[in-house]
């Protein structure tokens, strides 16, 4: 534990430090690094005897899981119809990420032995249609579909980080790292769709508020089913 709080220390002074010379900073980020891997040979997630934080844990990276199946999805959607036009390497680079966030929760699902949700055939089929019917709408459509998205997955995201704050920011460190990385990835595409017409779109107010309230009811059913 003594390991793992100044892991945490280190990664807070370097936080205190962003003003400071950019080598400087450097250094310490790297220090913090090496003291997080030389306490946490495990993954993001600290092993535990607590069945109700192993439950909490395994619902939080079960939702994370669907929803970046999800994403993944919709941008295969678009690419299936977007693909041969200027937009694809604008959509195949939001993809890989997607790509990257969603192997890496699988690696972990696989690891802890965190059942996915059974409903990964729906956001399979869901996914894709919602993908491919945005992109119908031009490359507007879909980009307004990427903005809807990737700011409630952001928002879905924000709030696990504040739980995980709250509960132990020290015992967590690792997961908060992961999460607030792919957080940050997440609004880098919502600020990419706006930045490429998402809001011209005819209509877009309503569709982002449709697809953002279908957002919410998956990450309320993938967390339960």
């Amino acid at each position: 534990m003594q390991g793992i709080a100044k892991s945490g220390r280190l990664l807070h002074e370097c936080s205190l430090s962003v003003l400071g010379p950019s080598r400087q900073r450097q250094l310490c980020l790297s220090n913090a690094a090496v003291a997080v891997s030389s306490v946490r040979p495990y993954s993001v997630l600290p092993p535990s005897s607590d069945p109700e934080e192993t439950a909490i844990l395994h619902r939080m990276m079960r939702v994370d899981h669907a929803g970046e199946f999800g994403a993944s999805r919709i941008y295969a959607g678009q690419m299936a119809v977007l693909g041969r036009t200027q937009t694809r390497p604008l959509i195949q680079e939001m993809w890989d990420q997607e790509k990257k966030h969603l192997s890496k929760f699988t690696e972990i699902l696989g690891e802890h032995r965190v059942r996915p949700t059974a409903l990964l055939p729906l956001w399979n089929i869901a996914g894709f249609a919602l993908g491919a019917t945005s992109a119908l709408l031009g490359k507007e459509g879909a980009m307004a579909c990427t903005v809807a998205v990737e700011e409630s997955i952001s928002e879905h995201y924000n709030s696990q980080i504040r739980a995980l704050m709250e509960a132990d920011p020290d015992r967590y460190i690792e997961l908060l790292q992961m999460i607030k990385e792919f957080r940050d990835d997440e609004m880098e595409h919502h600020d990419t769709g706006l930045a490429h017409d998402a809001e011209s779109v005819p209509g877009f107010w309503l569709i982002k508020n449709v697809i953002q309230a279908g957002c919410k009811a998956a990450i309320y059913a993938s967390e339960r089913i």
